[in-house]
This record gives C-alpha cells, structure tokens and sequence, in this order.
C-alpha cells in the first residue's frame, strides 16, 4: 500500500513569518496567499534545476534546502543554505535568466510556492517590497565577494572554522551546543571547496584540539573562540 503523502496545516502554510511579505499592503498580501500554493518536500528531493527556466519562486516555512552549482567534473559547490523565512528563485525571475543554481532539500521541508508573474508585479507596484528584494540581493552578492576572498587568502583550515562558525550563525545551537543542521562530510566539503578527505582529516584535529565533539553528522561545539581564532574570523 503506497504511504499518504504529509499534507501541511494551515499554519505551516502561513506567510507571516516572512519578513518580505511585511512590506505588502493588505490587497497584495491578500492576492499572494490567494495565488501560493503550499507542499510538503523529503530529504533529496529537487525544487529546480540548474539551467531550467523558472515557473515560480519558493517561501521556505520549515526545513532546510542546500542551493548550489555543479562544476564540469559533476561535483557540487555548495553556494547557500535557505530556511525558514528564506525565499528562493527571486533572482533568476528578476534577470529573466535560468536558474543559476540547483536547490535540494536536506531536512523534510514545506514549502509554498508563487507564479513568476506574481513577483514581477509585485517589484514594480510596490517600492518598499521592491527595496527588500534589493536588500536581499546585495546581501546575496556581499556573501558571495566574501568567500571569492576567503578562497584565495585563507588555508582550508581556516576556511572549515569559518564555515562552521557561520553554520552556527545561521542555524543555532540546541540544548547540548550542537548544530542545528546535519550535513555529510561531503556536503561540508562542498561548502568549503575542498576534498572530503581533508574534510574528514581537519575535523579529526579539530576534536583533537577540544574545538569540537563529533557524532555522526552532528557536530557538537566546544570552543567557539578556539574555532574564530583559527579562523581568523
């Protein structure tokens, strides 16, 4: 018997925690939620694909989604993770460009989605709504100048303290100080532009070095000035 696909609630369908949709007046936050459509996602599952032409732009209101590129060897290049409250697609919509980017889902998700259309009108009749959006992509293109410069002055050590310094930042801590995201060592060396096997090497001194406790994928911080000072952060 196949399994029953989860259906959301109501209130996992919200927008009303994304702080863009803040700027809508009453008639366009009205238009939106009539216009979304709401879905569940599993772990592996692709929202886009790179180089394909996008339809709609997506609300992430629980879960995680890895956005990254592919290289010409086939291998990923982690650029960004989204979760609650992120949206996703914008900016292929804006360009009228294809996606520039693959975005997968790495923890049981809901999302909603929206028409292309819907953005585009949105940006041209609303000028506070129109600033966020600006806001978001200079805050996209300032991180993106950040680790073009972390890739060419900074070791691989440092960069694996950086970037485990930024999971922390993004995603918090639960009761026992470990991360809230749970990525292979793969996925991990996707992020920082490296082999797994130094990954995995690096991690090993790093619990050597009391930075960090590892169980698994779950990666318990012990010393948060210990990792920003190897990081140079």
């Amino acid at each position: 018997m196949k399994k029953k696909k989860y259906t959301p609630s109501e209130e996992e369908c919200s927008l009303q925690n994304h702080p863009i949709f803040q700027r809508l007046t009453d008639e366009e936050f009205e238009l939106v939620n009539y216009e979304k459509k709401c879905d569940f996602f599993s772990r592996g599952e692709i929202l886009y694909h790179e180089g394909k032409r996008m339809s709609d732009f997506y609300c992430v209101n629980k879960g995680i989604v890895k956005i990254y590129k592919t290289g010409i060897d086939g291998k990923e290049q982690i650029i960004a993770f989204a979760k609650q409250g992120n949206i996703l697609g914008y900016r292929s919509i804006l360009s009228d460009e294809s996606a520039c980017t693959t975005a997968k889902i790495i923890e049981d998700a809901v999302l909603c989605f929206l028409p292309s259309q819907l953005l585009v009108d949105l940006v041209k009749k609303n000028a506070s709504f129109s600033y966020e959006i600006m806001k978001l992509t200079c805050q996209e293109l300032g991180e993106a100048n950040s680790y073009i410069l972390d890739i060419a002055q900074k070791t691989v050590r440092e960069r694996l303290a950086e970037v485990l310094i930024l999971l922390k930042n993004k995603f918090g801590l639960d009761e026992n100080k470990t991360l809230n995201i749970s990525l292979t060592r793969e996925e991990l060396a996707n992020i920082v532009g490296t082999a797994t096997e130094s990954v995995i090497r690096l991690l090993s001194e790093f619990k050597d070095d009391d930075f960090v406790e590892l169980n698994g994928r779950k990666i318990k911080i012990l010393d948060l000035q210990g990792l920003t000072k190897t990081a140079s952060f």
